[in-house]
Parts: C-alpha cells; sequence; structure tokens
C-alpha cells in the first residue's frame, strides 16, 4: 500500500464524505432499479453494529467500506466503494483485506455481501470471488433478486 494511502475507522457522517457518499449513491442508482438497491445511506451507517471505514489519500477521502455485524459470528460487508478515477490500482483489494483483518478481530468467523448482477458490477462480483467469495443464497432479510448475487466466506 502506498505510504499516502490510509486506511480508519471513522464516523460516516464527517464533514468531508459528503461527495464521497453523493458518489457511491450515484453509481448504485446508475442501472439498478430502485426495488434493488441495498445501500445504506450515512446516517444508516452511523448505526450501532456497523464498523465504518475511510480510506484517505495524502488526507482526501478516495474510498469506504463497512460492515454490519449480523451475529456474534457473522458480518455483512456494505458500502464499498472506491472513487472511478481511481480504480484499477488495487485499492478495493486493500480495503477489503482491510475489513476482513478488522472483522476477523472483532471475531467475526464469516463475511457476507450483496452486489448488483448487471454488468456494470462486474469488476465488484471479480474482486470478491479472487477473495476467495463463493456465491450463496440471500441471508438475512434479502430475498431472491435477479438484479442481487450474494456471496459469503469464512474467514
Amino acid at each position: 500500500m502506498s505510504p499516502d494511502i490510509t486506511i480508519a475507522r471513522e464516523s460516516p457522517l464527517g464533514a468531508d464524505l459528503s461527495e464521497l457518499h453523493a458518489r457511491h449513491t450515484a453509481a448504485m442508482h446508475a442501472d439498478t432499479p430502485p426495488g434493488s438497491i441495498h445501500m445504506l445511506p450515512a446516517d444508516a451507517l452511523a448505526a450501532p453494529g456497523i464498523a465504518f471505514f475511510v480510506m484517505r489519500r495524502a488526507g482526501v477521502p478516495v474510498g469506504m467500506g463497512a460492515f454490519k455485524r449480523m451475529s456474534a459470528q457473522e458480518a455483512e460487508i456494505k458500502s464499498m466503494h472506491v472513487l472511478s478515477e481511481l480504480r484499477g490500482h488495487g485499492l478495493a483489494r486493500v480495503m477489503l483485506d482491510h475489513l476482513i483483518a478488522e472483522a476477523r478481530a472483532e471475531g467475526i468467523t464469516r463475511l457476507s455481501l450483496e452486489t448488483g448482477a448487471q454488468a456494470s458490477f462486474e469488476a465488484a462480483r471479480q474482486l470478491y470471488l479472487r477473495a476467495g467469495f463463493t456465491e450463496c443464497p440471500p441471508f438475512a432479510s434479502y430475498r431472491p433478486d435477479p438484479n442481487s448475487v450474494f456471496l459469503t466466506r469464512s474467514i
């Protein structure tokens, strides 16, 4: 990881995070029908049981990721996002590895996630599959949805 890249646990309500949240929201709404969007807005990411992390480059927010505890040993990855102009440099993998390590340190033994089935989510699906996630049935309160892919892995 480049020395000017840091990842730290922060409040999702930080004053300098509004553009990051806005761009994540726009990306999630770009080609996903409203009933199939499962992202959490910033205020929901501030809820108890959610660990939220910000990736910064030279102090500027460039990515985010979170996990939401579902039980003592299980959590769901939420709001993984790296700014589009910085993609292709391994930053999403750095964030994912950070989330896995933090979840493991908190006693989590299984991580699951929902991502889009559309072509625009192909890079995200490949990232998770390369990191050892495998397809699984819907979990928690999710229902089958042709616009969703559900993935899980032991950590």
